[in-house]
């Protein structure tokens, strides 16, 4: 691979875009390579880089399939229901407590009651 040209943050031409920015512009790189490269330095660390590419080549955005809808909701409704007493949370259920609130801290449901 060719090295690629780098800038200085906020130095970089017109024309090329993060993937970020092409996402908020709806569109994606689509399987060109890395045009161009930003550099923001950092003080104790290596710097944060940002990959360029052209908004030119750029594809639109793949559109949701109805079957990939229908996954994604299947998935968020799995992050919803407690492993422990097997009901819809109502939200989604933290990683760090793996169960519902209720079934994490019972004792403070049975002060409640």
């Amino acid at each position: 691979m060719a090295a690629v040209p780098v800038y200085r943050w906020r130095l970089a031409p017109d024309g090329l875009a993060t993937r970020r920015q092409l996402r908020a512009r709806g569109l994606r790189p689509g399987g060109q390579d890395v045009a161009a490269q930003v550099e923001r330095p950092r003080r104790r660390r290596g710097p944060l880089v940002a990959y360029l590419y052209w908004i030119e080549q750029a594809k639109p955005v793949r559109p949701m399939t109805p079957a990939k809808w229908a996954a994604l909701a299947k998935a968020n409704a799995a992050r919803r229901i407690c492993p422990a007493c097997r009901r819809d949370a109502g939200y989604v259920i933290p990683a760090e407590l793996g169960t519902c609130v209720s079934c994490a801290y019972p004792e403070d449901e049975q002060r409640a009651a």
